[in-house]
């Protein structure tokens, strides 16, 4: 299957059948039209930037030394194209360098990972199509549905241990099981991504069989760490706050169990 199992979960998903608007900005498309964008958040403080940034999962914030320039105005037009992710622009200088970015330049910053994504747009064709699939890209949350676009941003995560709930989107269960997974999700903020992938989607097929579960099985979690191929899977009943704590719990004692046994070794010589 390859050298580790998160780029093979890649491969898999973009090899197989992209779910409708999933390749491109689908999602969006039903927020509004270019021209029709509100303006976003002025960020006129280091105070106000920090309590944008602060105030939200995801946020996006364009560093612009000229607010009215072609750069800004594309990020404008992207802003009002997902309605759903705040945006800030800034203008100050002592924000630019609180920030540690030069002019015409646009970053995404995540609580799930404490991360950020930068994107230089200076002598660059970028517009307002290409701003939406960056932010699509990297848009990480607490729970953070797997699909062609997503997958991306997942592959680049600083966090090594992803946590996947394999599950029917269309069941009526769905609204609760995801509520109960979210609140398992706060727990492990920082340690562990959460992700959802719909098991309905011909192109999560072959992840499921990766993990080699049926349709069956499902609901099911499916928990690994890219760097040493590590992974365990727990078919579900039903999805409750303590199983997925209870899980999750196991698999990181497991995992400092291994990282400290080179350790003791170690001293013992």
């Amino acid at each position: 299957m390859g050298t580790s199992i998160f780029p093979c979960l890649f491969i898999l998903l973009l090899t197989g059948d992209s779910p409708a608007g999933c390749a491109g900005d689908g999602r969006s498309s039903s927020h509004g039209t270019v021209g029709t964008a509100e303006k976003p958040v002025l960020l006129s403080s280091i105070a106000d930037a920090e309590a944008f940034i602060g105030g939200a999962e995801v946020v996006v914030v364009g560093f612009f030394q000229e607010p009215e320039s072609p750069e800004a105005t594309q990020f404008r037009l992207a802003a009002g194209r997902i309605p759903e992710v705040p945006f800030g622009l800034s203008s100050s200088l002592a924000v630019l360098s609180h920030y540690g970015v030069g002019a015409n330049t646009v970053t995404i910053f995540r609580r799930v990972d404490n991360d950020r994504r930068d994107l230089d747009m200076n002598g660059k064709d970028i517009d307002a199509e290409k701003l939406i699939r960056f932010v699509r890209m990297n848009e990480l949350r607490l729970v953070t549905e797997y699909n062609p676009v997503t997958a991306i941003g997942v592959m680049q995560s600083s966090l090594q241990l992803h946590l996947l709930l394999i599950t029917d989107k269309m069941s009526p269960k769905h609204p609760e099981r995801m509520r109960k997974y979210r609140a398992a999700a706060e727990l492990f903020k920082g340690k562990i991504l959460f992700i959802l992938l719909d098991s309905n989607l011909k192109s999560n097929e072959h992840t499921v069989s990766f993990f080699k579960l049926k349709k069956s099985q499902l609901p099911a979690l499916a928990l690994f760490h890219s760097p040493d191929e590590e992974q365990d899977v727990l078919t579900l009943d039903e999805v409750s706050v303590e199983r997925v704590q209870d899980f999750c719990n196991r698999f990181l004692q497991r995992m400092q169990k291994k990282e400290d046994e080179p350790k003791e070794k170690n001293e013992e010589l």
